[in-house]
């Protein structure tokens, strides 16, 4: 996210939400994700670490993750994650769909990742199956209870979608010769129902991204020949007027929307989007503020003061974490304790390294340096290290 310069709204243009599908989900793969992280989210973890993370959720082969500059985690609240498992009658996660909403400076906000039914012909059962998905998707809160119920719903992935009414041949024939709006036209997206209804999607100025032989760029050559298709996308939904009644003002941008061709591991090839999210202010200043010198030079200064707004409701589980700047995962602190008491200097001067259960950020402080030798055994022998102070609950 990125200030717009006055006191009007903010533009949020750096979260990022990486999503996968048919990520490998036999039984003892799964079985294995029970005791290690995945490969997929250590990797997101590794070279999204300068963000902060927010939240992820995995079902069997899909992956969601969300993360957003540090210092806009204050602002991110009511943080909630869904599963709908449909394949196999509901019982089997390869297929269904896995959720994120979350308020964004108050405005009400939902990723959903889906893996829809495959085959042209099975369209009614990717309606039914995402009908399904929106169904029992039901958040806690008054802000938004559905899916649909948010000021902004992003919609995205192996969606499955189809071109119809067109052999394969003069499907190859239009991507030979660049024709992808004639080809548009005849997506299963354009047959748009009263669940489609509302959902935007950019111009799909890229070649169909299905079905590719695996280590090329050749469409399918095996005996099953599948026609080329749009099966991965990005649809977003706005709804202009809130439940109050009340126009949300909020402005989404698309700068572009492309495949990667580059990639030769699958027989899909993946899709982004970078996206800038304007909020009007409704809430612009955090519950918690955090207090720190520039610099901690001695243990004495190893200290944090905390205020609070009047309308935040105190728990016996708030506590202060210290991270180090660029930290990948909201339990990779380096010490913790509990906030007891508002006001108070809270020091850090020496902590044991405890699990914890954080569900929502509620303050942060700006970068500053720690340059004590051995201030904590994690550091040892490191003279100078770049940290922030998170508060949460």
């Amino acid at each position: 996210m990125c200030p717009t310069g006055n006191s009007l709204g903010f533009i949020f243009c750096v979260i990022f939400f990486p999503r996968l599908q048919e990520v490998n989900s036999m039984i003892n793969k799964r079985l294995k994700d029970v005791l290690f992280t995945d490969q997929w989210s250590e990797v997101c973890m590794e070279r999204l670490s300068p963000f902060g993370y927010v939240t992820s959720e995995r079902m069997q082969g899909l992956i969601l993750l969300v993360f957003a500059k540090y210092f806009h985690l204050p602002f991110i609240r009511g943080v909630q994650t869904e599963t709908t498992r449909t394949g196999l009658g509901g019982y089997w996660g390869n297929k269904g769909g896995i959720s994120a909403r979350m308020t964004v400076f108050g405005h009400s906000v939902c990723f959903l990742n889906c893996h829809l039914p495959a085959h042209i012909e099975n369209h009614e059962d990717r309606m039914y199956d995402f009908e399904s998905i929106l169904q029992q998707q039901q958040f806690e809160g008054p802000a938004a209870t559905g899916v649909l119920d948010h000021d902004l719903v992003f919609w995205f992935g192996d969606l499955n979608f189809r071109i119809e009414k067109m052999d394969i041949q003069a499907v190859k024939s239009a991507i030979e010769n660049n024709k992808y709006s004639m080809l548009w036209e005849k997506d299963q997206v354009k047959k748009r129902g009263v669940l489609l209804e509302g959902f935007q999607e950019g111009p799909l100025k890229f070649p169909p991204t299905y079905k590719f032989d695996v280590g090329t760029n050749t469409y399918d050559t095996s005996g099953k020949k599948r026609t080329p298709a749009w099966t991965d996308r990005i649809l977003w939904r706005l709804r202009r007027v809130s439940a109050s009644g009340l126009t949300n003002g909020i402005k989404v941008t698309q700068h572009f929307y492309r495949s990667h061709m580059e990639y030769l591991v699958s027989d899909h090839k993946p899709v982004s989007s970078i996206f800038t999210l304007e909020f009007p202010y409704r809430v612009d200043i955090p519950l918690v503020t955090l207090i720190v010198e520039d610099e901690w030079k001695d243990y004495e200064e190893a200290k944090v003061i905390f205020k609070l707004m009047p309308n935040y409701s105190r728990s016996a589980w708030d506590w202060i974490g210290l991270y180090k700047v660029g930290f990948k995962h909201h339990k990779d602190y380096v010490g913790y304790m509990w906030a007891r008491q508002e006001g108070r200097h809270v020091g850090f001067s020496s902590w044991r390294i405890f699990l914890n259960n954080m569900s929502t950020i509620v303050g942060v402080t700006e970068p500053f340096q720690v340059i004590i030798t051995h201030c904590f055994y994690l550091w040892a022998n490191k003279k100078e290290e770049n940290c922030i102070v998170l508060i949460g609950f």
